[in-house]
């Protein structure tokens, strides 16, 4: 299970400039290759894909695996075209997806 993520994103002072966002989700990113208290392996669940897309268009895109610790951070930069929502997409292996939108204003 994933929390609501922390996200900072920079400030645009006008069309084109790049900014940078930063992001912080919380979850345990279980390998899969520990055991229980029972000895049986704990299933794991990672958050396999993390996807930031501005005005419908992909702006950045990561595919996680088994060696990223638990809460990851994420910090990407991308170029923004004009005032509008990045909405972030974070998905884990039980299919749990949290969403967040962060409006970005130009000026």
């Amino acid at each position: 299970m994933a929390s609501k993520p922390r996200i900072k994103a920079g400030k645009a002072k006008a069309a084109g400039d790049v900014i940078e966002v930063k992001t912080l989700i919380t979850h345990v990113m279980e390998t899969g290759f520990r055991k229980g208290k029972d000895g049986k392996p704990i299933p794991r669940n990672i958050i396999n894909t993390f996807t930031a897309t501005f005005g419908g268009k992909e702006v950045f895109k990561v595919d996680l695996s088994s060696g990223v610790s638990a809460n990851p951070y994420i910090a990407f930069y991308f170029k923004v075209p004009g005032p509008g929502d990045l909405e972030m997409t974070w998905v884990d292996d039980a299919g749990e997806k949290i969403v967040e939108k962060v409006p970005i204003a130009v000026g």
